[in-house]
């Protein structure tokens, strides 16, 4: 009896140890996700006015342009997918890499080859475990990613969509990343970027009752949109880093939050079975003696007698 209640307070240390870890985790995510809270809003405004003035050129002009117009036949698309370098973040990375497969099926459905480029480790090591090819990969700034690590991702993508399909161009660009709701939620979507959907933002602009500038373009519309495009496509990318930090930040709190509950509900399951143990070995400890007792008290009444 005495070794199962060693055993049981091992664990109790065990599980409090875990638990102390996994509390200071979860307060850890909670200040980080408020710091990138405040760099998603202040970065979606610049992204939704880049986006909105390339809109306005685009409609504003007649210029073909890999920013604006779709290919006849496209052939070739590039997956752009946003995990963490880090994982206990619950299903995080794995809705993330969900999402991207089923982009992936669809667009080879219609006819599309399939490029991949990946950001961070956890996606990384997803497709290099079943032996799916990336294109390239870059890690190890998921957590606090900046504009220069935005711009690092986006420089093979304008090549790519720069390019003819013939020489390894592609003709589209979409991007899956995690969207941060809010606290508790956070959802994983794919979004095309490139080429710009132009009648989907009108209609989202008009919808809120907001009208499209007019722009002057000089030299030409075509010019504009060869510097707009780099631009739109580096915004586009840093606000899906930072809204994949945030919910990978809110992700990890709730799920250390989760643990150190559960790990305080075996704390109390354990301290109660330790305390039946502890009174089970009293109890037999009293039996013993009072047994013990009896029988010095029967064999001193049996030499009297």
């Amino acid at each position: 009896m005495g070794a199962q209640l060693r055993v049981y307070k091992r664990r109790i240390r065990s599980v409090t140890a875990t638990k102390k870890i996994t509390k200071a985790m979860e307060m850890i995510a909670a200040s980080r996700v408020v710091k990138a809270q405040r760099k998603v809003a202040a970065s979606t405004p610049y992204a939704r006015e880049l986006t909105r003035a390339v809109t306005a050129v685009g409609t504003g002009s007649n210029t073909q342009h890999p920013l604006t117009t779709e290919a006849e036949n496209p052939t070739r698309a590039a997956v752009l997918l946003l995990t963490s370098d880090r994982g206990l973040a619950g299903a995080f990375n794995s809705n993330a890499i969900k999402a991207a497969e089923q982009l992936t099926e669809r667009l080879e459905r219609e006819g599309k080859q399939v490029v991949t480029y990946i950001v961070g480790r956890r996606g990384l090591a997803h497709y290099n475990f079943r032996e799916r090819k990336v294109a390239e990969s870059f890690t190890g700034f998921t957590d606090e990613p900046s504009y220069a690590d935005a711009k690092k991702v986006a420089a093979p993508l304008i090549e790519a969509i720069g390019n003819e399909t013939a020489d390894g161009g592609v003709d589209e660009l979409h991007i899956v990343y995690t969207e941060f709701v809010s606290m508790m939620t956070q959802t994983a979507i794919d979004s095309r970027m490139l080429p710009l959907r132009l009648e989907e933002v009108v209609e989202e602009t008009s919808t809120k009752g907001e009208i499209l500038p007019l722009y002057d373009f000089e030299p030409s519309a075509e010019d504009v949109l060869d510097a707009l495009l780099p631009r739109y496509v580096e915004s586009r990318i840093y606000n899906a880093l930072l809204q994949s930090a945030a919910s990978k930040h809110a992700a990890t709190r709730r799920a250390m939050k989760s643990a150190t509950d559960n790990a305080g509900e075996l704390i109390n399951t354990l301290s109660r079975l330790a305390n039946a143990a502890r009174q089970a070995e009293i109890t037999q400890e009293i039996s013993e003696i009072v047994g013990g007792a009896s029988a010095l008290a029967d064999a001193t009444a049996g030499s009297d007698n």
